[in-house]
């Protein structure tokens, strides 16, 4: 039995494009799983894009076909990435489910599995806010919603600065993007994969 797994993220410098290659591995390590990686169209000029530095660094993940919400439906499990925006999604995400009112309408997105993951610039920057948040948009479409229990140890590391929480994974860019994916973040990001995979896969069958 196949399980169709999208991930949908929104990436300005890479961040949360290394968290969804993570969240692809994770779910691959499941029998019978496709999985699709999609990116949202951006929104910001071309020129306000090279002035900040992230049309180079979107460069390095230009290849990835963009997400179509007419494609939606075809999942079994969906989870989407974005960075945080003032503790909420990023706008390019929130165009991007607002694109999906004739999902809602016709029930297209209901029963199928839902889950979100982040980043932020600072440990205290929307962390949870923004993934709970988006959360509402799910609800309204009917998903069921999965996050990061803590059988996934990482989650009480106190070792280190570090994100993930029981919403599900995060990491920290720092306030001028300088900070990449720890280890321990990307791990959590694989559980999450695997996590929503088997949950879909069992749903399904």
């Amino acid at each position: 039995m196949s399980v169709n797994i999208q991930i949908v993220f929104y990436s300005m410098y890479g961040h949360i494009h290394q968290m969804a290659e993570a969240v692809a591995a994770g779910a691959r390590e499941v029998s019978g799983a496709e999985v699709s990686i999609y990116q949202v169209a951006e929104l910001v000029p071309d020129e306000a894009l090279a002035k900040s530095g992230a049309k180079a660094a979107r460069a390095k993940f230009a290849h990835i076909p963009l997400a179509d919400p007419n494609k939606l439906p075809e999942a079994d499990a969906i989870l989407f990435g974005t960075p945080t925006r003032f503790g909420n999604m990023a706008a390019q995400m929130r165009n991007f489910l607002d694109q999906t009112g004739g999902l809602w309408m016709k029930g297209s997105l209901v029963g199928k599995v839902g889950s979100v993951f982040a980043s932020t610039a600072t440990q205290h920057g929307g962390q949870e806010t923004t993934i709970t948040s988006f959360h509402s948009t799910l609800l309204h479409q009917g998903m069921i919603i999965v996050g990061v229990p803590y059988t996934e140890a990482r989650l009480l590391n106190m070792t280190e600065i570090t994100g993930g929480t029981p919403y599900g994974a995060t990491t920290l860019a720092a306030a001028d993007g300088s900070r990449q994916p720890s280890e321990n973040e990307l791990a959590i990001a694989r559980f999450q994969g695997r996590h929503v995979a088997q949950i879909a896969a069992r749903l399904k069958g």
